[in-house]
């Protein structure tokens, strides 16, 4: 089953959760360290099937390029000083974060505004308020979930045991019953690590559904899933 997801960003999306998420500067990137977290991403998506945008392998080629350079050695004393391999990566990731800076501040006033007009979304009960895990947070999770798992195990979703489909049904059954979830509970009561990758697969189907939501109290916090409804509430 191939997964395309609509809350899929794009690469640079993820280099900057990667820099945010590690503290790292982003005028002075440690590029090794975003190199293998990059990759280890990609791979974890290509193992659950998940499908890649091309320009997701043209940034990795970019990045590995980038980091050979580095690894060339310096000439001791230079006719001209020399650039710094990841100077345009740094300029893209600069103008990309203030683009998405003004996304989001567009967003918020188009959010302000609109109450106006319509009847605010209801806090979750006992008043707490989320935000939205991004789909690097999920994977992020699912990864630690699955630390030193065998490839192969990708490859025997199909068994019987464990469905993607039965699991859907599971997990909507589960939030009829509680409001909200963690991932940390649903992964740790698998029995198996072959049920852990049908259980994110499930989640992930559920999500493109916008049947439910991954939701974190703070960022890079610990992840629940919930039913959407439960965040947005319906207008009357």
């Amino acid at each position: 089953m191939k997964i395309r997801l609509d809350i899929f960003e794009g690469p640079l999306d993820l280099l900057l959760y990667l820099i945010k998420k590690d503290h790292l500067n982003i005028s002075d990137i440690s590029i090794t360290q975003v190199v293998d977290q990059y990759l280890q991403f990609l791979e974890l998506m290509k193992l659950l099937d998940i499908n890649i945008a091309s320009e997701y392998l043209v940034i990795a080629a970019h990045l590995i390029s980038i980091k050979s350079k580095m690894l060339l050695p310096k000439e001791e004393e230079p006719q001209e000083p020399e650039e710094d391999p990841r100077e345009e990566l740094v300029r893209r990731l600069l103008e990309y974060e203030k683009f998405k800076e003004a996304a989001d501040f567009l967003r918020q006033k188009e959010v302000e505004r609109n109450k106006y007009f319509m009847r605010p979304a209801a806090e979750p009960q006992g008043g707490e308020t989320y935000i939205e895990a991004s789909i690097f947070d999920l994977i992020s999770a699912f990864k630690s979930a699955l630390r030193e798992v065998p490839k192969d195990i990708f490859f025997e979703v199909v068994k019987d045991e464990f469905t993607v489909e039965q699991k859907i049904h599971d997990l909507l059954h589960l939030l009829l019953v509680r409001d909200k979830i963690s991932l940390d509970e649903l992964f740790s009561s698998a029995k198996n690590k072959l049920e852990i990758v049908v259980t994110f697969l499930a989640i992930l189907e559920l999500i493109k559904l916008r049947e439910l939501a991954a939701v974190q109290e703070e960022l890079f916090g610990p992840i629940s899933i919930t039913r959407r409804e439960n965040i947005y509430s319906s207008l009357k």
